[in-house]
């Protein structure tokens, strides 16, 4: 679509500008009003296949037609319940090949435990696998979390369907300006459990890498892409 999307968390938004915007150009789409429900978002997922933007809240996960302009209703609102509660911390990814959503997530057990007796050694988030189309109190399919996995702050991640991967950033901690043990981590939409990831690349010197915020992928050129702060 030629097109590039931004949160804007001051004025409860999701804008769309055009793909060769320049200078002081207005967006061509605005999602933003009481009826979004949208509140202080910091990032998104776009599915090309489904033409849908998918945005992370406090509490669970909006989804909106691409196109949607105005004070538009979510199509479909996935949120935390009784039966599985957990609140979102940032991070999102699609799969539209194998129909799974990613939600980087905080269960309130995993804090409480880590908080009394460091059960999980500070690693309190985790990565909740739900069917894309979930909406409502829906429980996981998996999740991936514990000690194993090394997470402690996810920022972002970005998906490659083909395989199934999930490629996540971990800023450790997001309050220091250069915090250790950043890292940027591959697991499998399959993966469940305490597994480490597949593969890691970890925030040191020698690769310049200090505090990974965003991802992005380039399957043509083979190309991992990570914004660093």
């Amino acid at each position: 679509r030629d097109e590039f999307y931004v949160t804007n968390p001051f004025a409860q938004a999701v804008l769309t500008f055009r793909g060769g915007a320049n200078g002081q150009e207005p967006p061509i789409r605005i999602i933003q009003g009481p009826r979004t429900h949208l509140d202080s978002p910091e990032t998104l997922e776009v599915d090309e296949v489904h033409n849908e933007i998918l945005v992370p809240q406090k509490d669970g996960v909006l989804v909106f037609p691409l196109t949607a302009n105005g004070d538009v209703a979510p199509l479909r609102v996935l949120h935390s319940g009784e039966q599985f509660p957990w609140k979102a911390v940032g991070g999102i990814a699609v799969d539209p090949l194998h129909n799974v959503l990613v939600v980087a997530g905080k269960i309130p057990e995993d804090e409480n435990r880590s908080a009394a007796g460091n059960v999980y050694g500070g690693v309190t988030e985790s990565l909740l696998i739900f069917d894309r189309l979930a909406q409502g109190e829906a429980k996981p399919l998996r999740v991936i979390r514990g000690t194993k996995t090394g997470l402690h702050h996810i920022r972002q991640m970005a998906m490659q369907p083909k395989g199934g991967w999930m490629i996540v950033t971990d800023e450790f901690d997001g309050s220091i300006p250069e915090p250790p043990g950043t890292f940027v981590g591959v697991w499998n939409i399959n993966d469940d459990g305490n597994v480490p990831p597949r593969w890691k690349i970890e925030g040191k010197p020698s690769n310049g890498m200090k505090k990974p915020h965003g991802i992005a992928l380039d399957p043509r050129y083979k190309e991992l892409i990570v914004a660093d702060m």
